[in-house]
């Protein structure tokens, strides 16, 4: 035999497995919100308040709260969902655990999603000022560039009426002189 003793296989720790059956219609919610009609995802949003109105057990609440975080639909309130959420977790001791995982791992989520959307409206909000800034700039020196080219015209058009009358008036010398008739002053 080649290449010396053989090593035992790397033992891997294994965790035991969560029950995720809690989490599971949660999480079909989630997936399943979005992509439906506007009626269906409406419909869907509604049962979720209603039972977290009617019933305010800690899976109703919970399954309001994510329904509330799912993005991509009109029902979607991040601020509402983190509101929620922040509730939910500050009495850990009610949720299961793989629940506690769910609404920690959206709660995140959820936070930064808002601190992205604060960011984009700030972006929004300094961008046109900063366009309206240089649109005025632009206008400014279009409206005096528009003055110049008129004086300039104007110039021009006072320059030509010159040159006319000056030639005219050669020309007029020119016949005087061909056909010899005093000229009267």
């Amino acid at each position: 035999m080649l290449g010396g003793p053989k090593t035992a296989p790397a033992t891997v720790a294994e965790r035991p497995q969560q029950d995720l059956s809690p989490v599971a219609p949660l999480l079909e919610m989630m997936s399943n919100l979005p992509q439906g009609d506007p009626a269906r995802q409406a419909e869907v949003f509604q049962q979720a308040k209603d039972a977290a109105d009617l019933q305010p057990t800690t899976s109703n609440r919970l399954r309001y709260a994510l329904a509330l975080a799912t993005p991509g639909y009109s029902g979607a309130d991040p601020v509402a969902a983190q509101r929620q959420l922040a509730e939910l977790l500050a009495r850990p001791e009610t949720l299961l655990p793989v629940e506690r995982l769910l609404a920690t791992v959206q709660l995140k989520e959820v936070e930064q999603r808002l601190i992205l959307q604060a960011e984009n409206a700030r972006m929004r909000d300094t961008v046109p000022n900063d366009s309206h800034d240089k649109l005025q700039a632009v206008n400014r020196r279009l409206a005096a560039e528009t003055d110049e080219n008129a004086k300039l015209r104007k110039a021009l058009d006072e320059a030509r009426a010159k040159l006319e009358a000056v030639t005219h008036i050669e020309q007029r010398s020119v016949t005087d002189r061909g056909t010899g008739a005093p000229r009267t002053p």
